[in-house]
C-alpha cells in the first residue's frame, strides 16, 4: 500500500468493508480501478444512484425503485405469501419461475446469540398484511440454518391459528447428487418428506 496515500488507503478500507473481501482482493480491485479511471467514475455513478433510488417496497420490504414493487404491484397470486430472510431470496425465488404469489422479507432471522430478536424483524409488518383475510397459504423460505430453522418454528408458532395454511419450502437431495455423498440430516429430510409419485 502506498503510505502517502490516504485516499487509496480509504477506498481499499471501504472495499473490504464488502463481503468476502478482504485484504489482498480489496487492494486488487483498488488498483484495477485506478487503471481505468472511466471504471471509478462509472461506479462512483452506479452508486450515487442507487444509493438515491433505491428504497424499501411498502408492502414486502424487498427492494425497489418504485413503490410499491413490481411484484406487489404486479398481476400475482395474492392468497399466497412467501415469508424469505433478505432480498436476494426473492431473486432466488424468481429464477426458479415456480413461485407466482407474493414476498415478504424479514430482514434478517432471529439469533438471541447476536442480539437479533421478534422485533428487530419485519414480522409484525407481516401480520399487518395477513389483517386482509385474503391469503389463504404462507410460505416459510427462510434457509435452512439454524437461525432460519428456528426463525421458521417460531413464525409457524405464530401463525398457525391465523386460518391460513403454513407451509415450509421443501429441502432434500439436489437434482444430480449421488446418495452416497449425501449428509446424513439432508438424507434424515428427504425420507421423512418424501412424496408419493
Amino acid at each position: 500500500m502506498l503510505h502517502n496515500s490516504h485516499s487509496l488507503t480509504r477506498l481499499v478500507g471501504e472495499l473490504k468493508k464488502l463481503p468476502g473481501i478482504g485484504e489482498k482482493s480489496a487492494c486488487r480491485l483498488a488498483f484495477h480501478l485506478l487503471r481505468s479511471p472511466a471504471n471509478i467514475v462509472a461506479l462512483a455513478d452506479a452508486l450515487h444512484e442507487v444509493h438515491s433510488r433505491v428504497r424499501f417496497c411498502s408492502v414486502c420490504f424487498s427492494f425497489t425503485e418504485d413503490d410499491p414493487c413490481a411484484i406487489c404491484s404486479g398481476n400475482r397470486d395474492e392468497s399466497i405469501i412467501c415469508v424469505v430472510e433478505e432480498p436476494q431470496d426473492v431473486l432466488a425465488i424468481e429464477r426458479s419461475g415456480a413461485f407466482r404469489g407474493k414476498y415478504h422479507v424479514l430482514h434478517g432471522v432471529l439469533s438471541p446469540l447476536s442480539g437479533v430478536t421478534p422485533a428487530d424483524l419485519k414480522i409484525a409488518e407481516l401480520f399487518e398484511r395477513l389483517k386482509t383475510g385474503t391469503v389463504r397459504e404462507i410460505v416459510i423460505a427462510t434457509n435452512f440454518s439454524v437461525e432460519g430453522e428456528a426463525t421458521a418454528i417460531y413464525l409457524t408458532g405464530l401463525l398457525r391459528n391465523l386460518g391460513a395454511r403454513v407451509t415450509r419450502l421443501a429441502h432434500g437431495i439436489p437434482i444430480g447428487s449421488d446418495l452416497e455423498y449425501i449428509d446424513a440430516a439432508t438424507m434424515q429430510r428427504a425420507v421423512q418428506g418424501r412424496s408419493e409419485v
